[in-house]
């Protein structure tokens, strides 16, 4: 099978990481894989936030589960995140930042790192705290949290596909 065919197909959701860092040339790779995702008329209105500090992916987490409601670890103890963010003032952000969060995980997996994409980026975001952050790393205003990715090593076993539903392609 082609090897880009094989990643689509193997690629799953890791819920459960080791603390192992994923070591900068890899993350490099993955993150120029982001740049690449294609978007609405190339106008590359996305832009990537990526830390593997431990103070901060702590509180970023923590501002995740408030969100949430919650105070459990909604990053499963991952290591890096890779924050997407895409400009709202073009009319596809939504999927142009979705574009670059699969081709993250997707390339993660390729090269042997697990990932998983985290909802609730947009509400981090729109908080005081996220917008303070935002303030500090230069995010411009315009642009919207559309999900964190988180990357590392998982600490279980590898997760099976769930069976594909039927109907899930018509053909006419």
């Amino acid at each position: 099978m082609n090897e880009t065919l094989k990643t689509l197909l193997e690629r799953r959701s890791v819920r459960g990481y080791k603390e192992d860092l994923v070591p900068a040339e890899v993350l490099d790779q993955i993150l120029e894989a982001g740049e690449y995702a294609p978007s609405g008329m190339g106008k590359q209105g996305t832009l990537m936030v990526v830390t593997q500090n431990p103070e901060l992916v702590k509180k970023l987490s923590a501002m995740n589960a408030a969100v949430m409601g919650t105070t459990s670890d909604p990053f499963y103890g991952a290591p890096t995140v890779i924050i997407v963010f895409a400009d709202s003032e073009q009319g596809t952000y939504v999927e142009n930042g979705s574009l670059v969060m699969g081709n993250l995980m997707n390339a993660a997996h390729s090269l042997g790192v697990d990932s998983c994409w985290i909802h609730r980026a947009r509400e981090v975001f729109d908080s005081p705290e996220g917008k303070e952050l935002k303030a500090q790393w230069g995010v411009p205003e315009a642009y919207v949290g559309v999900g964190h990715c988180v990357l590392g090593y998982r600490s279980a076993e590898y997760p099976q596909a769930k069976a594909r539903k039927e109907g899930f392609v018509i053909r006419v």
